[in-house]
This record gives C-alpha cells, sequence and structure tokens, in this order.
C-alpha cells in the first residue's frame, strides 16, 4: 500500500456578493468560464468547464433522535464542458 499525505483543504468559498463584485465590469453577453482544480488547490492543471445554470437546491436532513429534521438551500451553479467534439466511450 502506498504512502498518502493528509492536506486539510479549507478554500474560502465565494459569496454572492463577491461574485457580482467579481464581474460587475463583464459585459452582459460575455461567457463566464469555470476553472476546476485537478487536486485540492491545485489549479496548474485545471480543467476548464464554462456555467450553464444555476438552481437554489433545497437540502433536507430527516430527524433523528438527536436532531430535528433540517432543511437548507444550496445556490448553484452548474458548469459543463465546453462546446466542441468529445470521443464518449460506449
Amino acid at each position: 500500500m502506498a504512502d498518502t499525505d493528509t492536506y486539510a483543504h479549507s478554500p474560502e468559498v465565494w459569496t454572492a456578493g463577491r461574485l457580482r463584485e467579481a464581474i460587475k465590469d463583464l459585459p452582459d453577453d460575455a461567457p463566464i468560464h469555470i476553472g476546476v482544480a485537478s487536486d485540492p488547490g491545485d489549479f496548474d492543471g485545471y480543467q476548464d468547464h464554462v456555467l450553464v445554470d444555476y438552481e437554489p437546491i433545497e437540502l433536507c436532513w430527516p430527524a433523528t433522535t438527536t436532531a430535528p429534521e433540517r432543511n437548507e438551500v444550496e445556490y448553484t451553479l452548474f458548469a459543463d464542458w465546453p462546446a466542441g467534439t468529445y470521443d464518449v466511450p460506449d
């Protein structure tokens, strides 16, 4: 079995306000690309994706013997591969 290093990864997650501020000067028709890290915190070999949708996703956790039922909304931006031709396995 190979040795494994442990890496505590805690990125600063952007808020809607920070995103608005970052893109405030972009034209309305500017496409938004998203670079997805190849490993935690590693953007050297990132994969390019494009922003395609936004949905408020409702998360629900049932009640347990130690905690009541809990509901939260997670605001999610969805990304897809950029337009192009790709080889897809059968």
